[in-house]
Order: structure tokens, then sequence, then C-alpha cells
């Protein structure tokens, strides 16, 4: 892999980590696409620690504070809202493996994330026109966070946005959009963290060895440094623009786009068959 390779997927995994568009599903579509072949462990692996670097960046006060006072609500909120994803990704474990390789199932999931966003404004606007108010911060309970969980678990499909899902979740649920970004965020950590450890997990076991020869002869370490630099600074700026957009704009945008991308992947994977599927 050369430096520009690993400094466009850093930087679709720094923007679409966080942008409600799936970055499971870009990269895996960008992989057929353009014929790239599955980056090694290793380099997965420093992409996510990439991202992961950009929304502690930019969450640190949040983080902090709970740090300061682990024992309060919000931190049984984000144990809640981490749970069923967690069971979910332990169940399945073959089938999303398999789903990431073939990328059978990704028109679809493109198409479900359309659905969640485009029902997570109109459930809002109804609010609004109701004269609902939004919950904040101090108002949230755990039915809200365990439907946020649920709704991440359901991402863990590639195609499908796991901040589209927990935005749509917490929008949804009528809590305050601001409040829902910095949540929709803050329960990416465990996520991100959970993909991390188990990719460590297989880079000290059995395909340690494996991933250790990839990593030697396809990848060096300029390109690791660059597309984890590049997901990184990527990742903090999309961070922030999602916060932006979420608390002044709506979510109507995200899902044309996912939507016309599931409909494009659909036309290509039965009728035109540009892309390699692998059915």
């Amino acid at each position: 892999m050369n430096i520009f390779t690993a400094i466009l997927l850093g930087a679709v995994q720094g923007l679409t980590e966080f942008l409600p568009v799936s970055s499971s599903g870009h990269l895996v579509l960008l992989q057929k696409i353009f014929r790239i072949v599955e980056p090694a462990l290793f380099f997965d692996t420093m992409l996510h620690a990439g991202t992961l670097t950009a929304v502690i960046a930019v969450l640190r006060r949040e983080i902090w504070t709970i740090l300061q006072r682990i024992f309060q609500p919000l931190t049984a909120y984000l144990i809640i809202g981490t749970i069923p994803a967690v069971i979910f990704a332990l169940a399945f474990k073959k089938n999303i493996e398999t789903a990431f390789e073939s990328g059978k199932f990704l028109g679809f999931a493109f198409l479900l994330t359309a659905v969640l966003l485009s029902a997570a404004e109109l459930l809002s606007r109804r609010a609004r026109a109701k004269g609902a108010g939004l919950k904040k911060p101090g108002e949230m309970n755990w039915l809200d966070a365990l439907i946020i969980g649920i709704l991440q678990a359901i991402a863990v499909i590639p195609g499908v946005s796991r901040s589209g899902a927990t935005l749509s979740g917490a929008v949804s649920r009528k809590l305050d959009r601001d409040f829902a970004a910095r949540f929709s965020f803050l329960l990416s950590i465990p996520a991100i963290l959970g993909a991390l450890a188990l990719q460590v997990k297989d880079l000290a076991g059995a395909k340690g060895a494996e991933a250790a020869q990839q990593a030697a002869s396809g990848i060096g370490a300029g390109a690791v440094i660059a597309g984890t630099l590049t997901a990184a600074v990527v990742g903090f700026f999309a961070v922030r623009l999602m916060l932006k957009i979420v608390r002044e704009k709506s979510l109507w945008g995200f899902a044309v786009y996912t939507g016309a991308l599931g409909v494009i992947v659909l036309l290509d994977q039965y009728l035109i068959h540009w892309a390699e599927w692998g059915f």
C-alpha cells in the first residue's frame, strides 16, 4: 500500500466515522470499486486509534467531567447504550465478518440508514409542531439510552451508520439536539475501544503472525503514520462539523445521500455489475 492509498483510507475513515453515512460501508464500497485489497489488521487498528483520538480531543471537557464523577446517571446511560452492541457483535460475529467481506447487504444497509435519519427528522418536526419541549441532559432516562443502544447495535452491520443510528434514536426520543450529538459521540468511544480490543486480540493471537507479515510486506511505516494522522485530523473536524450541523441544521441531506447511495449500490449489484461483489 502506498502513502496516497493510506491517506485516502484514513480520510474516508475519519470523515465517515462521525458523519451519519457509515464508515464501514464506505470503506467496503471503496475497496470494491477501486479493487483495494483489504488493509492489514494492524493498519486498520491504527485508523481506529486515529478516530478515537479525534473524538477524545473534541469532547475532552465532557470526558474529564465524567472521569471526575464516575458514578452518575450519564455513565450508567453510556453503559446501557453500549451493552446491546456488544451482545449483537459477539452473537453474530461470523455473520458480520461475512457481510464485510461480501458487501452483499450494503445497498439495503445504506437505505436503512436513510430511513432512520428520515424517521428521526419527521418525529422531531412533529414534536416541535406540537410544542413539545426537548429533553435536557438531566431529563434523559434509561429507556432513552436503551433505544439508542439498540439502534447502535444494528449499526454493527456495514452500511448502517453508527452515528446516524444513534443520532436518530436520540432525536426521536426528543433529546436536546446538541446533547443528542454529544451523547452519540461519547457513545462512540466505547464502541471504537471495543473494536480496537478485538483487533488487538487478533493481533496477539493466531492472526498476529499473518497480520505482522502483511504489515511488513505490504504496508510501510510511512503509510501507517500517514493514514493514522489523516484519520485523526479529518475525524477531529468531522466531529466538530457534525455538532454544528445537528445543532443548527437537519439530517435530511444525509438521508438523501445514503438513500441515493443505497439505490446506486443495489443497481450495480443486480444490474450493472461494475464492482466485484463476490456473491
